[in-house]
């Protein structure tokens, strides 16, 4: 049977850099998966988790437990068949409900293959002190559905957020477990909880997302010749924008930078190609997090997130000026 956890958390709360720190101190006698699950369908957190060493499915485009659960059962059934890792960790959309996912994960089906652990639930409190974060029926019940409770980026909380948290752990943590970290500085062993949250969440028949059913099985990809490409979403509440550019392309280093830090957008992710090599670009409102490494990705890949509709085509037209020349 495969440990398995669920990490959930609103969106910017931290999945994707807990998850790179959890696989970068597994025990090195493990095989761990992944399986990723994104609101755009450009595919960033696959290519953020793609030189941990881990087996990693995508599932992009809207949230796995939508479109009946069909790209969440593909993507889970590929990695315990073939794969047979010791441990999975599922990690859905910021803007997903942990209620379908819980239940599939305990469908009798799925009995001889999984040993369903302890949930995690990220939780940057700083989004406690905004109703449009704390009022969401996700926000929520991610909150409700998980065993223990992340407060992550604890060194960026000033105090009314330290209030906010202490308020909501006596009103709703209850016998749960909470742990603060910075930089989703998780323990590996803290994984191995058993799960003890059994309550019965609601169910939002109106949780939806545009995509068509087959749109939610690949990321986005470059047909041959074609230098870039972009999408747009749009799903509970939220807009995104997403584009991917061919390995030939190279960005200039603070023009990028800028642009990501400027973009008047809630969330950016991103890796990109840089002369130096690739970028990390993580950034939640004004939280800007970079990353620098030599080795340069296959291709670029960059998505934006806003709770209101953009003017991409200006924000594309700007990034598209960042493109440096070729070299011979």
């Amino acid at each position: 049977m495969t440990k398995t956890n669920l990490i959930t958390g609103f969106l910017g709360s931290g999945k994707t850099t807990t998850i790179r720190h959890l696989l970068a101190h597994k025990p090195a006698d493990e095989r761990w998966a992944v399986l990723v699950n994104e609101f755009g369908e450009v595919g960033v957190d696959g290519a953020l988790l793609a030189a941990s060493g881990a087996l990693l499915k995508e599932i992009p485009g809207g949230c796995m437990c939508c479109v009946n659960g069909l790209p969440m059962q593909i993507g889970l059934n590929a990695l315990l068949r073939q794969g047979k890792p010791d441990r999975l960790l599922i990690e859905p959309t910021g803007l997903g409900h942990p209620k379908q996912i819980l239940d599939m994960l305990t469908a009798d089906v799925y009995q001889p293959w999984i040993d369903l652990r302890a949930t995690l639930a990220l939780l940057d409190a700083r989004q406690l002190l905004e109703a449009r974060y704390y009022q969401d029926s996700n926000f929520q019940d991610q909150l409700a559905a998980a065993d223990i409770i992340v407060a992550n980026k604890i060194d960026k909380l000033d105090a009314p957020a330290e209030l906010a948290l202490s308020a909501w752990r006596q009103e709703s943590l209850g016998e749960r477990t909470l742990i603060a970290v910075s930089q989703g500085g998780v323990a590996p062993s803290l994984l191995d909880t058993p799960r003890q949250n059994l309550r019965d969440l609601p169910a939002h028949p109106s949780h939806t997302h545009s995509q068509a059913p087959a749109s939610v099985l690949a990321a986005l990809s470059l047909p041959e010749h074609q230098r870039w490409r972009r999408h747009l979403n749009q799903g509970q509440g939220y807009y995104g924008c997403g584009w991917v550019f061919d390995a030939q392309t190279c960005f200039d280093t603070i023009g990028l930078l800028e642009w990501a830090r400027l973009a008047p957008v809630e969330r950016v992710k991103g890796v990109l190609r840089i002369p130096e090599g690739l970028v990390l670009i993580n950034r939640q409102d004004a939280d800007l997090h970079i990353e620098t490494q030599s080795a340069a990705p296959p291709d670029s890949r960059i998505e934006l997130i806003h709770y209101a509709d953009s003017d991409w085509n200006a924000l594309q037209r700007d990034l598209l000026r960042l493109r440096l020349p070729e070299r011979n």
